[in-house]
């Protein structure tokens, strides 16, 4: 089983396929960008087959052009018995320089499962600097208030039904 690789750096081409009717690159293509960067991280670092199981606190910085190169890099900042918390921040800019501004960042749980589909143990992932400590603290701290959000959740989705 391979795995260990703690952080991934994805690049597109934002194409005119992915404008919304503003002229922009659409949240979709976005959010597609960081499912797609998460899964990568997560797999290099489980050395499994991963599935999304949240994706959360996303927050559009910024609107992305056409014809920008755009960057997503993804970190397991927090591992479970079977789930790594991915922080993944969007970038974008103009392909000819090397400047690019944050447009997007958010938080993305996956899960590693095995071939039945059954959640499986992932390597444990240790901070070993103050900026990881601080990262995987604030993963913690995340996971605290989505439960509470959870709840107020489903008075919302039993309201909907």
């Amino acid at each position: 089983m391979a795995g260990k690789e703690r952080q991934v750096t994805l690049r597109f081409l934002a194409e005119p396929t992915d404008v919304n009717f503003g002229g922009k690159v659409h949240g979709g293509a976005v959010m597609k960008w960081i499912d797609l960067a998460a899964y990568a991280c997560a797999a290099g670092w489980s050395g499994r087959y991963c599935i999304t199981v949240y994706a959360g606190g996303i927050r559009f910085v910024r609107p992305i052009m056409v014809g920008s190169l755009v960057e997503v890099d993804a970190k397991v900042i927090y591992t479970g018995r079977t789930s790594m918390h991915i922080a993944l921040a969007v970038s974008a800019g103009d392909p000819t320089t090397d400047k690019k501004s944050l447009t997007t960042h958010c938080i993305v749980i996956m899960v590693a499962v095995d071939k039945n589909g059954d959640p499986t143990p992932v390597p444990e992932w240790i901070p070993q600097t103050e900026d990881d400590i601080f990262l995987r603290d604030s993963a913690i701290s995340l996971m605290d208030m989505r439960k509470k959000i959870s709840v107020e959740m489903e008075a919302h989705v039993a309201v909907l039904k």
